[in-house]
Formats: C-alpha cells, structure tokens, sequence
C-alpha cells in the first residue's frame, strides 16, 4: 500500500444503533474498492471487520475494528464500531480518532436511541456527522419516512444528497441531488437513467424541486456570497454545491443524507463520491490541543513537517501478536524503531513493527504520516497514552467513557487458575476501559465490574476462549455489618484444669454503642483486679470478635467496650485465657444488647428521559429507595434524580434502567453509609448467610 499525504486521507468512524448495518455497509465499502473478493455477511459470520470468535458466535460487532482501502487516490480508514450499548466504549475510541462519523439509520426501523447517541457523541467531540439511511432493499423500507423523522428529530441542519426515486412501492432509482443525475442498479452496477419530472415518493411527501432547493438553502446558510446568489434567484453550480456542504458539513450546520442498500450494492458507488468530496481530510479540521511539560494547552496541526505527536486511542492484548496498540498520527511520521517520549508515564519507548489493518490481516509498513491511523505491535504504551517527539513533549486528553455499572462475583472453576485469570485480566484491563476487577475489601469476593450482562459474558467468554482461565459466576454478596443498640454489663469466665498448670482468665466487661468503624476499647480496672500485661490480650481478643457477629457472622461496628473489673490467677492466669475470656464476654454481650444489622446505603444519581421520571422514583420506591431530589439534566428533555437506595436492592438495576428508558438512561452510585436494616428483612439475610459464622 503507497504512502498518502494527509490530504488524501479520510478517517471514518461507523456508528449508530446496533443492527443499522454498519458491518455491512463496511463490507460492501470494502467490496466495492476492491479491498475484498467478497460481499460477506454478519450472518454468515464471515464479514471482515466481525472477525473475532465473540463476534461470529453473536452475529454482531462486539469491538471497534479498522479496515484499510484505497480507492481513486484516496486511503480510507474505516472505524466500524459496535452498536450496542454494552460497548460503548468501543463506540468511543472509533469516534475519537475519526475525522468525522457516517451514522447509519435503518429505512427499515428509522431512528433509534443508538442513533442519538453516536450523533450526541460526534457533537460532543466536534466531529462531523453524515447519516446514511440503510437497508432500503428491505420491503418495509421507506427512506422518506425516516428522512423525516432525521429532520424533526435533528432539526434543520439535516439535509439530502442521495435519495430514491419510488414507483409501485419500489425503489426504481437513485437520484443525486448535487449532478442532479438519477441512476438506477443493474447487477450492482450503476447506470444513468432519466430524471423523475415529479414527486418522487408515492405519498407526494416530496418533489424532486424541492428537495433540491432544500439543498440550495443549505449551502446558502455557509457563505455570504452564495446567501445573496440564492436569494437573486440563481441557481447554484455543482462545485458551489459540492463546496458548500464540504464546508457546512465541517462547521456542523449541515448533516447530508444519502442512502443505501449495502446487500445489492445500490447507492454505493455515490456514497464513494460523498466519501470523496463532501468528508474532510485530517487537514481540514484535526487540529488538536494538548498540554505540554508545563501545563500550558497548545495546539497541534495536523503537519507531516512537525515533530511526532501520535495519540493510542484503543489496545487489544492478541494472544498471537501480542498487544497492539491503536494509534492515530496528529503531527510528524511515526517511523517503525523510532524513539519516542510516552508522555503520560514520561517513559522513552520505542515505536514496535507498524502496520495498516484490513480487518485482521495486516499489511507491514515502515512509517505513518500525519493524518493516518495505523497499529503498532509489542508496545507498553496503553489506551489514552500520547507518543511524541521529545523536542515537543505534549499529552492529549484522555477518552471520555462511561463508568461500570453492572457487576458479578468471579471465581476460578479450576482450583490454581486464579494466577491465570489475574494474568488474562490485568491485559484485558488495558483493552477495556470500562471494566474493573477488583476484590471487595468486605466481603473477599472478586468482583468484575461492566457495562451490563452482555458486556461481562464477552469479557468472560473471551477469558475462557483466548486466555484459557474458565470461571464461574454469582451475585456479588452484599457487606451487611452488626452492631447493637444498648449498653450491657457481663461476665466472660474462662476455666480450665487439665493436669499442670490450668487457665483462668476472668472479666467484666461493659458494651455500648458508639460512632466508630472499629472496636473502642477503655480499661477502669481498680486494685490490679486484672493486672495491666493482660490488658492487651483482653483488647486482642476482643478485636477478633469483631471480625464476626452474633447474627449472621458480618463484621461488628459502633461498639465500646470498657474494662471495668475481673480477677486472675497467679500461677494459673496467662494472655491466652484473658483473650479467649474476653472472647465469652463479646459474644454474650453482643446477644444481650440488642444486636443489629446494617445495611450499605448507596446514593444514587440517575438521569433519565422526562417521560420516564415517574416510572424510575416508582421504581426506586419499590426498591426501598429515598428520592432526595430531582432537576433538570444539563441535555434537553432528560432529568436528574437523586436518591439514597439500599446496595442489595441494585444488582440488576442497570438492566430494568435501560430497558425502562430503550437505553437511554444511565447513573452512577457510590456507597454513602450504613443504616439499619429493616425487621422484617432480618430473618431472611441471616437465613441466607447462614453458611457464614
């Protein structure tokens, strides 16, 4: 493959709704350039960008996949992303590095919430954004349907450049809105046929008139010049045309619309043309600011004449190659076994073997310009880390992505794999953002944290499948803790003769609550009653009560206990019998005074639609849940509820949350406190803990 300048170069991130056909479209892109010797199928399992076991096992794209083509003196570089919302931050990473993002939109199924989220997402980002209306092959396609649901729901900027011409409730042809030329497809293949004269849907919805004047108006809205030509009542030319979008489209006042059927290849060869004239290059719009050694923000251009300034935007730890590292070039050439300065750990490394990816095959290249995306292999270079030149230290900011919200307990099936999964997952960490692995400081369990149950059953199908560690799940065990709620006096008496010396150790012992996470312990012995050097060992005996209850075997919190009298042996008495005495004193002090348990209490900020507000504060009451509050989100038409609600009471929340909103609710939740837990809950915890002593 030959060097492009970053003039020649188009970066394209797929995104949208899960089963819009991005795969598809990527496929048939491929196809068409000749980039591939098939038009493959997501459910034939052997398209080129699903190419993973996870992938062809679930028939949809599960992570961000790049695939290289050249096509009429372009190099193209295609991010097709997953859809659904478990791999958000796949999504993310392909938006990320991308120059702008084609949204596909299902004629079939119109506009979905994963639509509103890749189109949030590229604005938020500054990336602009095309959508393309797929699978207009299907019989129950009607692109004039979705286009107007594209302009209510997106609003003016929203504009068509490709779209069918419709007769007998079939697509007969494809009109270009820019040439103003209509083709229709024989065999895959384009050819040019006559201009409808009229309405070019059945519904007499829209004429071919005035869709052009729409684009018209469009383009009218980038530059002065051509507002005053269009409102003189001249007809734009169709590089004034081509122009005005390619402009509009870059400050974000126009989104085209253009159309496809990615099965019958119908409208790619124009989509190629849009690919062409209307995207930006890396020039146009990827200059990106960072802060260098001082923390002072500079901007970086997109030159090839700069030093290296190179951004990981992703990993993926391969079993095979190793790990590879995503990298899209901002400045300079990365050149294979060149030095460079890590400046997010301040390490030197040197750049590994480069290459260009087509799916999973790779083609060996020597040096990447400004502008281009490639992978580098065997690195420690990790997702978010900038790579520069160490004459211009500078450090990009990191991926924005969504935090884990959904969590099972992880167990090695296999008695000594644990090492291996520790392994398998501290390398799957550097892939993935959005999940953690960690063990709960309470109650000893490894918890795997993720986006939601699909997101963990890949995470753990591909421990199993490419790493070799197999586990076992479960429901993480909620951190219950006791305590108690008055203040006892009582007796731990602790005698034994066995021949010799025996062991006695006696004390009184006074308990009441108090404010503290950990025991508070006070002597008032008087008259050496207890001598002092057993006063530790009461302490010490004591503070391993602590560890397990009366009730149910939880830690115990909020006790004092205070030393007030007891009696010893002289020959008889030792640390050991004081400490197991003090044992027998907790244990009947605990059942005296009136132990407890407690709950975690987590807050919780949930922000949903505003249709959905009462069904979530229903919801949440039904879990025991407090609202606190609510207010209006910083995105239009979404709200903001604050909440206490109990932990146990939130294992599948995520879950009822995104089918409650069609996913577009999320929150967060961090553990606050602990309160009572209520009566009538009591008797099933300790049932259910009764293992546990």
């Amino acid at each position: 493959m030959k060097r492009y300048d970053n003039t020649h170069i188009k970066n394209i991130a797929l995104a949208g709704h899960a089963g819009s056909g991005k795969t598809s479209l990527c496929e048939a892109l491929l196809y068409s350039a000749g980039a591939s010797d098939r038009l493959g199928k997501v459910l034939d399992g052997n398209t080129v960008s699903d190419y993973t076991g996870e992938e062809i096992k679930r028939k949809c794209s599960v992570y961000t996949s790049l695939s290289t083509f050249e096509k009429d003196g372009l190099k193209i570089n295609l991010l097709d992303s997953p859809g659904l919302f478990d791999y958000e931050n796949e999504a993310a990473e392909a938006i990320n590095a991308s120059g702008c993002v084609m949204i596909t939109v299902s004629g079939k199924s119109g506009v979905k919430v994963g639509t509103h989220k890749a189109y949030d997402r590229a604005r938020a980002e500054g990336k602009p954004t095309m959508f393309v209306v797929t699978k207009l092959d299907d019989d129950n396609a009607n692109f004039y349907n979705t286009l107007t649901q594209l302009k209510a729901e997106f609003g003016p900027t929203v504009c068509p450049v490709v779209v069918p011409v419709i007769a007998d409730r079939k697509i007969v042809s494809y009109v270009n809105l820019i040439e103003m030329k209509a083709y229709k497809y024989e065999g895959g293949k384009a050819v040019e046929t006559d201009m409808p004269d009229g309405d070019v849907s059945e519904k007499m919805e829209y004429r071919i008139d005035g869709l052009r004047e729409a684009v018209s108006e469009a383009v009218a809205e980038t530059d002065e010049a051509l507002f005053e030509k269009f409102f003189s009542g001249e007809a734009f030319s169709q590089k004034e045309l081509t122009d005005g979008i390619h402009k509009g489209l870059n400050e974000g006042i126009i989104t085209p619309v253009t159309c496809v059927s990615a099965t019958t290849m119908a409208g790619i060869d124009m989509l190629m043309k849009e690919i062409d004239l209307l995207l930006p290059a890396p020039t146009d719009n990827d200059t990106k600011t960072g802060e260098d050694k001082d923390g002072e923000l500079v901007e970086i251009k997109n030159e090839e004449n700069a030093p290296v300034a190179a951004f990981v935007f992703k990993t993926v730890a391969d079993p095979f190659v190793g790990k590879m590292s995503f990298i899209k070039v901002h400045a300079g050439v990365l050149k294979t076994g060149a030095e460079v300065v890590n400046a997010t750990t301040g390490a030197a490394e040197k750049v590994g073997k480069l290459c260009y990816l087509v799916g999973k095959k790779q083609i060996d290249v020597s040096e990447v310009p400004a502008g281009d995306i490639c992978v580098a292999t065997k690195m420690n270079a990790n997702t978010n880390d900038t790579l520069c030149d160490a004459s211009r230290v500078v450090k990009f900011e990191a991926i924005s992505v969504p935090k884990p919200c959904y969590s099972l307990a992880v167990k090695a099936k296999a008695q000594g794999d644990e090492s291996k999964i520790s392994a398998a997952m501290q390398r799957m960490l550097e892939e993935d953002l959005t999940i953690s692995y960690k063990q709960d400081e309470e109650t000893l369990e490894m918890i795997l944290s993720g986006l939601g149950s699909l997101h963990l059953d890949s995470v753990i199908g591909r421990l199993k499948d490419v790493f070799g560690a197999d586990v076992t799940t479960a429901e993480p065990k909620i951190a219950y803790k006791e305590t108690i709620r008055k203040k006892v006096k009582v007796q731990g008496r602790h005698k034994k003769q066995s021949g010799g010396h025996g062991q006695f150790g006696d004390v009184w012992i006074e308990f009441e609550p108090c404010i503290s996470d950990e025991l508070v312990f006070e002597e008032k012995v008087f008259g050496g009653a207890v001598p002092k050097n057993f006063f530790p060992a009461v302490e010490k005996g004591l503070q391993e009560c602590m560890k397990k209850g009366v009730l149910a075997g939880f830690p115990v919190v909020g006790v004092k206990a205070i030393l007030v009298d007891g009696s010893y042996h002289p020959v008889d008495s030792s640390e050991m019998a004081f400490k197991t005495a003090a044992s027998i004193a907790f244990k009947e002090g605990m059942k005296q005074a009136e132990p407890m348990l407690l709950e975690p209490i987590g807050s919780l900020t949930v922000t949903v639609p505003d249709e959905n507000t009462g069904d979530i504060i229903g919801e949440l009451n039904k879990r025991r849940g407090r609202v606190l509050g609510m207010e209006p989100a910083d995105k239009k038409g979404m709200t903001v509820v604050t909440a206490e609600v109990p932990m146990a009471q939130m294992f599948d929340f995520t879950l009822v949350l995104r089918q409650m909103t069609q996913g577009r609710g999320f929150f967060e939740m961090e553990r606050s406190r602990y309160d009572q837990l209520p009566p009538n809950l009591v008797a099933d915890v300790i049932a259910k803990n009764a293992s546990v002593e």
